[in-house]
């Protein structure tokens, strides 16, 4: 695809007749494990990935947000005043809502030009709209000197920012984990976020490649979108379990306290939901625990539990993610799971190096074989967070 901050500067001035003030870039996530737990209060591990979505902008002296994108081929633009929930609809809802959060939030902020290209796949579950909603805001925040790059304080507030859009504007009930990941990861290192105690985060070790590991990402092609009730769903069940068990949050259950809350509860879907949030939380911390001590078959183990969780008592999976997942594992992995919110999207597994290329061979064909549409496959590193690009890094 090239240089895609090149492509986004290109494209600015193509379409504004001017330069940008600068080019911001922020990536899509994949959650190594700790799934529908944010909203619960629980904790969550993702890593942020070398894709990402790239912003080229420049000040405007009035409140309109213009846009152009290179992957929608069209230019939108709407004034700051009439964003509202539901307004606008689509990818632009996104934007500006970030825009118009930075402002709700009390910064001093005006109409934007702006150009976007990005490598995050849409609809795989890899967390697209975040990567997009943290290149504005940290567009935004370069245009304008909000400094909201400066230290992790000042990057929880673009975090709060863009969730206040996805949840207000866009109408997506998420819990954050995805605007956390883009913004507060490291290159080289997973984050554990504690989603019961602020938001708190703690940088995990991800080191594959000295162990002779790959993590492969295998966007299934099952498109994968939080919008269409299901999500919204679960995050009910959960909220109403969560009452009847006199508790403000599901994350607030423990491991131990599990069967209690269980005989608890008459509906056994709920039952279900309760017991994926408890489990998949005590998976989050032996996860920690385990990568802390490089002991990866102990984390590929914890992942394919993970899975059958998700698919046994959250819920949340389909055809594609369950046979992208046997057939990793059949083939060498030593654990496999579907990531994200599920109904379609991405499975990762963590696999010996040297059986990466067999483990692709062998899920693109059992997809064939199904008449699904071909599975794009890829191995993933812990990348770095939201930040401003070097004119050195067009070249």
């Amino acid at each position: 695809m090239g240089n895609l901050a090149e492509q986004a500067k290109r494209r600015f001035v193509e379409i504004f007749g001017r330069e940008p003030a600068g080019v911001w870039a922020a990536p899509g996530r994949v959650n190594l494990i700790g799934e529908h737990t944010d909203y619960n209060g629980g904790l969550c591990l993702p890593i942020a990935l070398p894709q990402r979505t790239h912003t080229a902008a420049a000040p405007r002296e009035d409140d309109i947000v213009r846009v152009a994108s290179l992957d929608f081929e069209v230019t939108e633009q709407i004034d700051l005043g009439e964003v509202s929930p539901g307004v606008p609809e689509g990818w632009l809802g996104y934007v500006a809502g970030t825009v118009w959060a930075l402002r709700e939030f009390g910064f001093v902020v005006h109409g934007l030009d702006m150009a976007i290209a990005s490598d995050v796949p849409i609809g795989a579950g890899l967390s697209s709209s975040a990567a997009l909603e943290a290149s504005v805001g940290a567009a935004a925040s370069g245009v304008f000197g909000l400094g909201l790059l400066d230290d992790d304080t000042r990057r929880r507030t673009l975090v709060d920012a863009c969730r206040r859009a996805e949840n207000y504007i866009v109408g997506v009930p998420s819990g954050g984990l995805d605007q956390t990941a883009s913004i507060l990861c490291h290159a080289g290192d997973a984050l554990c976020i504690d989603f019961g105690h602020a938001a708190q985060t703690q940088q995990v070790p991800f080191h594959l490649a000295s162990h002779g590991l790959s993590l492969l990402v295998i966007d299934t092609r099952a498109e994968h979108e939080l919008i269409d009730g299901q999500y919204a769903e679960r995050r009910a069940s959960c909220e109403q379990a969560a009452a009847e068990l006199d508790v403000d949050l599901l994350g607030q259950i423990g491991i131990d306290q599990l069967d209690a809350a269980l005989s608890r509860l008459d509906d056994p879907d709920m039952g279900r939901r309760v017991r994926h949030v408890a489990t998949e939380i005590d998976r989050v911390k032996q996860c920690c625990a385990a990568l802390q001590a490089s002991d990866f078959a102990t984390v590929g183990a914890l992942f394919s539990a993970s899975h059958a969780s998700l698919r046994d008592d959250y819920q949340v999976s389909c055809p594609e993610l369950d046979t992208a997942v046997d057939t990793a594992l059949s083939t060498g992995a030593l654990g496999a799971r579907m990531t994200g919110g599920g109904f379609g999207g991405s499975a990762i597994a963590l696999a010996p190096a040297d059986r990466a290329g067999t483990i692709t061979r062998a899920v693109r064909k059992a997809f064939v074989a199904r008449h699904w549409r071909t599975p794009h496959v890829f191995r993933a590193e812990a990348a770095a967070p939201a930040h401003q690009v070097d004119p050195a890094e067009f070249l």
